[in-house]
C-alpha cells in the first residue's frame, strides 16, 4: 500500500528557527534550478521542500501546482499524503507505548491476536517494525481498494495466507505489518492510533496540521494527488475511506511540519535513549547479520555519510526525508505525482548543499580504476545469469528465485552501464547479512525516462555482501 522509493532489495529539542536562515543566493538559485529542471522532465505538477542545516532552516518553499485544476500554488504549508513516510509516527508510537510499560518488543503478536494462526507464534512486535515477520504484504493484490475494511476484516486478511518465511530469517518489506501495529496501539491505548499519535506526538511537537487522512472533512492547503497514464496527467485513483485509515502510511503532512519533527528527532527529549537505539538499529536476522533498516527507518549509508531516511508513496502521492546526522543536514521533500522519484531529487538536493553527498545518478563516469570497473562488470554479468558465486553465502541465502530472476530482468533491460566511481567503508566498520564492507561502488544505468542507480556492498575478498536501488 504505502511503499518507498530507495528500494531496499535483498534480490533497500524543539529549537529549530521559525525563519530560513539567510544563504548565498548562488546556493538558494542551484537547489531552485534542480528542482525545477527535475519537475520538467518527471512532469511533477507540485513539490515542496524543506532543508534544514545545522539546527537551522535553510530553506521552505513550495513550486509548481498543488491543485492543477484550480491553479492553486504548491507552498511549504501545502498538505500532502505521507506515504510510507508514515511509519515513522507508528514506530515512535509503539515505542512510546513500549515506555509506559504497556506492551514489550519481544510480545508475541498472538497476545493481541489471539485467533491468529499456529505459525504466527513466533512473531514479535519487534518484527513487525523491522519487517522481518514473515507476514505477506496484502497490497500484492489480495485488498479491493474499494471496500471498506474494519479492523477485524484487516487482521483476516492478513493471516489467510501462509508467511512468507521464518520471522527474524529474512527481510521483506510488508505493509501488512505495520498496518497490524497500528491496531495494536488501537488495542493497547484504548483509543484510535490516530488519536494516540495527536495525543503523544503530533500535539506536543507542534505539528498543526498533522493528522490522519480524511478526505471528507475541509481541510485547508491540501494538495490532489496525480498520476500519468500513458503520459497523462489524471487525478489519484479513488480509496476507500477505511483503507486510508491504515497505519501504514495514512497521514496528512506538510514540510513544515516536518522540519517539528526533524527538531524532535536532533533534539533528546523525544523517547528515551533506548528507545531511540532500537528506533535506529539496523535488524539482525537469524543466522545471516543485520539489514539496513531498523524502525520505520532505512538505515544507510550514501557516499560513505551516516544516513537515516524513509519515503513514501500513496494515492498519487511521493514524499522522503533524508537525514545525514553525522553532516547536520535533513531534506524533506513532497510531491503530488505518483511516478515522481523522490529519493533521488532529495539527494540531488543533499549533494548541493554537500558536495561530498553527491548521489551515484549525477557522478560523472570514473576513470583510472580499471580493475574495479572489471569487477563491477563482473558482478553484473554474474546477476544476469543468476550465478551466485560472486555473493556472500549469507546474502545468496536470502535471495529467493523471484529476486534473482527480476534483478536479473531488470539488468538485462538496460543497455548501458555507467561505472561512476566507489566508497571505502572501511573506517565505518558496517556490516550487512554477516559480511564486512570494504567499499560501496556505484553504477548508473540511464533510460529515456530517467534511469537507474546501482550501490554494491563489495567485502574486501571482492564478494557482493548486498546492494540497494533506486530510479531517477
Amino acid at each position: 500500500m504505502r511503499t518507498q522509493v530507495a528500494a531496499f532489495i535483498i534480490l533497500t529539542a524543539l529549537g529549530v528557527s521559525p525563519a530560513p536562515k539567510a544563504q548565498a543566493p548562488a546556493a538558494d538559485d542551484d537547489v531552485d534550478r534542480y528542482v525545477l529542471a527535475e519537475m520538467k522532465r518527471q512532469q511533477i505538477p507540485g513539490l515542496s521542500l524543506a532543508v534544514v542545516k545545522d539546527g537551522k532552516l535553510e530553506k521552505a518553499r513550495g513550486y509548481g501546482l498543488a491543485n492543477v485544476e484550480h491553479e492553486v500554488a504548491a507552498t511549504e504549508r501545502t498538505i500532502y499524503q505521507s506515504g510510507s513516510v508514515g511509519k515513522q509516527f507508528t514506530a515512535a508510537g509503539v515505542l512510546l507505548l513500549a515506555e509506559d510499560g504497556k506492551l514489550s518488543l519481544e510480545d508475541r503478536i498472538t497476545k493481541y491476536f489471539p485467533n491468529a494462526p499456529p505459525a504466527w507464534g513466533e512473531i514479535t512486535i519487534r518484527h513487525l517494525l523491522t519487517h522481518t515477520s514473515g507476514v505477506r504484504n496484502y497490497t500484492d493484490g489480495a485488498l479491493d481498494m474499494r471496500r471498506d475494511y474494519k479492523d477485524d476484516d484487516l487482521v483476516a486478511l492478513a493471516v489467510k495466507p501462509p508467511l512468507d518465511f521464518a520471522p527474524g530469517t529474512r527481510f521483506s518489506y510488508s505493509n501488512t505489518g505495520y498496518v497490524l501495529l497500528g491496531i495494536i496501539i488501537t488495542k493497547v491505548s484504548g483509543r484510535f492510533y490516530g488519536d494516540f499519535l495527536a495525543e503523544r506526538i503530533f500535539t506536543p511537537l507542534g505539528m498543526t496540521t498533522a493528522r490522519v487522512i480524511n478526505e471528507a472533512d475541509i481541510i485547508r492547503n491540501r494538495a490532489a494527488g496525480y498520476q500519468l497514464v500513458k503520459g497523462v496527467l489524471k487525478n489519484q485513483d479513488w480509496v476507500s475511506p477505511s483503507l486510508n485509515t491504515t497505519a501504514d502510511g495514512s497521514l496528512y503532512l506538510t514540510v513544515l511540519d516536518m522540519v517539528k519533527w526533524e527538531a524532535a528527532l536532533a533534539g533528546s527529549s523525544f523517547l528515551s535513549a533506548a528507545s531511540r537505539r532500537a528506533w535506529w538499529t539496523p535488524a539482525t536476522l537469524t543466522g545471516s547479520g543485520t539489514v539496513p533498516y531498523g524502525m520505520g527507518w532505512y538505515l544507510e549509508y550514501e557516499r560513505g555519510h551516516r544516513s537515516i531516511a524513509h519515503g513514501g508513496s500513496w494515492q498519487g502521492f511521493k514524499t522522503e526525508i533524508r537525514r545525514y546526522p553525522d553532516d547536520g543536514l535533513t531534506v524533506i521533500v513532497m510531491m503530488n505525482l505518483a511516478q515522481a522519484r523522490q529519493g533521488a531529487i532529495a539527494s540531488g538536493i543533499a549533494g548541493l548543499y554537500n558536495p561530498a553527498l553527491t548521489p551515484p545518478h549525477l557522478m560523472n563516469e570514473a576513470t583510472g580504476d580499471p580493475a574495479t570497473e572489471a569487477l563491477i562488470r563482473r558482478v553484473i554479468a554474474a546477476f544476469i545469469a543468476e550465478d551466485a558465486s560472486l555473493l556472500t553465502p549469507a546474502f545468496a541465502s536470502v535471495l529467493t528465485a523471484d529476486e534473482r530472476k527480476q534483478t536479473a530482468a531488470m539488468l538485462k533491460a538496460t543497455q548501458r552501464s555507467i561505472f561512476v566511481g566507489c566508497d571505502s567503508m572501511a573506517a565505518h566498520n558496517v556490516e550487512r547479512y554477516g559480511a564486512v564492507v570494504d567499499r560501496f561502488c556505484y553504477v548508473k544505468m540511464p533510460l529515456v525516462s530517467g534511469g537507474r542507480a546501482l550501490t554494491f556492498w563489495i567485502t574486501k575478498d571482492d564478494k557482493v555482501a548486498g546492494f540497494t536501488l533506486y530510479a531517477y
